[in-house]
């Protein structure tokens, strides 16, 4: 295998080969230049993440500034998806996201790992495993998902959570190491936040 696709193999690979920094630096041009739009220019950011991320669908808004280890090269993000400021992906390898999903200020999802073993870690070896977060979903502000991680769909990662396994679909879950608090129910269909009654209109 060459370099590109031991990145992509979960195997352990040097990240500094010099045709990858190569293909890496194409990529953060373009990071650069879409942290470098003004609020007016909605237009030029939705020309810019389609050509920066592996796949965006309709609706998409990223708020700058946004942080990715490839711009975004290895990002697979479906349908009305909301980023709100400083979302970072380490995209070293594939990170999917689901349809309407939704990130608070800044999330980081790392797809990058590095050996405990302090000799290898001294060579700059490093090794990726792929994240997938599923539809309509909601990682509040300061969450960070590790690598190789799944995340259901519907659901909840509140604040601060650091989320180091998979979630099932349906529950909110919190904490660190994040764990499921309680799944999603028929409570949540009747209020909104601390006992505020759902009006009629949104139901």
């Amino acid at each position: 295998m060459d370099a590109y696709e031991l990145m992509h193999s979960g195997e352990l690979y040097f990240p500094n080969d010099e045709s990858l920094m190569t293909q890496q630096a194409q990529y953060m041009e373009l990071l650069y230049d879409y942290n470098q739009t003004r609020p007016s220019q909605g237009a030029l950011r939705e020309q810019l993440l389609r050509q920066m991320f592996a796949d965006i669908g309709e609706g998409c808004y990223i708020e700058p500034p946004l942080r990715a280890n490839w711009g975004g090269h290895h990002v697979h993000f479906g349908r009305n998806i909301y980023a709100n400021f400083n979302l970072t992906l380490v995209d070293d390898t594939h990170i999917y996201v689901g349809d309407c999903t939704m990130f608070g200020p800044n999330v980081t999802v790392a797809t990058a790992g590095h050996p405990v073993l302090p000799e290898l870690r001294e060579q700059g070896i490093q090794y990726n495993a792929p994240v997938h977060i599923g539809r309509n979903c909601w990682l509040g502000a300061g969450v960070v998902v590790l690598p190789g991680v799944t995340i259901g769909d519907n659901t909840v990662v509140g604040a601060g959570s650091i989320v180091t396994k998979d979630l099932p679909a349906n529950v909110v879950a919190v904490g660190n190491p994040c764990r499921v608090l309680r799944p999603i129910g028929e409570k949540d269909r009747e209020v909104y936040f601390r006992n505020r009654p759902i009006p009629a209109a949104f139901r």
